[in-house]
């Protein structure tokens, strides 16, 4: 009697368990993960709205084919204006590719050591940042510096946009990650200061390194570095869950088309936006495909080496304590899934 007894409390306790996680999985990601897949892409793309995004850009270049768009939604939602495919964007973190690239240029072109440390190239810095003559370029741009991201300080965010002019002071108010090399964190403060490093090398700023030695090169004319230099028109609404502002008009970097960012992640796979002997340098340092997340705008570039193809999402609609960034890569790995169905058809 007692073993039966027993046996009722262990499966009300393991019902019971079980009912309280169900209560937790994120349905919304499950459904967007087993719904049936589309047989096109257009399809998918429309689908995507319907978990949530105002709006949605993308970009696909599958070699020997012409590049193709798809949108759906909004560009601006409150005049409900259609989305354009070839609206700017704030990229966000994708633009690390770009400062990679320039550090690996600059690496070949001798202005600069990958083993050169942060207090070599700014003096001011020691004690400061912890370990300063210990960090290297190479840690840096691999993100095994140690050093804090300032958007993981909470007070960053009181004021993002003003904080944004003194972020590095964010970074340092918070304790060291790890010690050099001896672990990873992602980490916006690496790439504010490989800026600085480029500026430095340079004598110039990190944007008109970029635009000579990658940009102009791959003739893109749709790439931009601040707000300040596009017509506000020219940008596509980005938004936050449950605010209705719209955060266009705020200052989060480099800005450009999805065709701009597909041509150049094309350029960086196939190895054409380096001279000779700069991609053997960016191979032992970076990666090939990036995203990016910034309040109101969320974006992913991959390349699919299998079907040699380069995939740009932007979505318009973000939330940095929901599901909008799963839901971004659950979308874009369903397309991919209809790309590579197509292609074996």
């Amino acid at each position: 009697m007692k073993n039966n007894k027993l046996k009722l409390i262990v499966r009300i306790l393991l019902l019971t368990g079980t009912v309280i996680s169900l209560f937790y999985v994120p349905w919304i990601l499950v459904k967007a993960w087993i719904s049936p897949l589309p047989e096109t892409v257009q399809a998918q793309v429309e689908d995507a709205i319907d978990y949530g995004f105002d709006g949605i850009i993308l970009y696909v270049d599958q070699a020997g084919k012409p590049p193709a768009f798809y949108t759906a939604g909004f560009d601006d939602r409150n005049k409900k204006t259609p989305v354009n495919p070839h609206s700017l964007f704030k990229i966000a973190s994708i633009s690390k590719l770009y400062v990679a690239v320039s550090i690996a240029k600059l690496a070949h072109g001798k202005q600069l050591s990958l083993d050169d440390t942060v207090a070599d190239h700014f003096p001011e810095y020691v004690g400061k940042i912890k370990f300063a003559d210990q960090i290297s370029v190479r840690m840096l741009v691999q993100h095994r510096s140690g050093i804090p991201n300032f958007t993981n300080n909470p007070a960053y965010w009181e004021n993002e946009q003003e904080n944004g002019n003194n972020a590095l002071e964010f970074a340092v108010a918070l304790p060291v990650s790890f010690e050099p090399d001896q672990g990873y964190e992602y980490s916006n403060t690496n790439y504010l200061l490989l800026r600085q490093i480029i500026e430095k090398v340079t004598g110039d700023s990190h944007h008109q390194y970029i635009k000579d030695n990658i940009l102009s090169p791959l003739h893109l004319k749709n790439t931009y570095f601040t707000i300040n230099e596009v017509n506000l028109d020219d940008v596509m609404s980005g938004y936050y869950v449950g605010i209705e502002e719209d955060f266009k008009a705020n200052e989060n970097g480099m800005l450009a088309t999805a065709q701009d960012v597909g041509i150049f992640l094309r350029a960086l796979n196939d190895g054409s936006v380096f001279e000779p002997g700069e991609q053997e340098i960016y191979s032992s340092i970076y990666v090939y495909e990036h995203g990016g997340l910034v309040p109101g705008y969320q974006s992913l570039a991959e390349y699919h080496k299998d079907i040699d193809t380069v995939v740009v999402q932007f979505t318009n609609t973000t939330n940095f304590d929901g599901y909008n960034w799963n839901l971004s890569e659950i979308n874009i790995n369903r397309i991919v899934k209809i790309l590579k169905q197509k292609k074996a058809q």
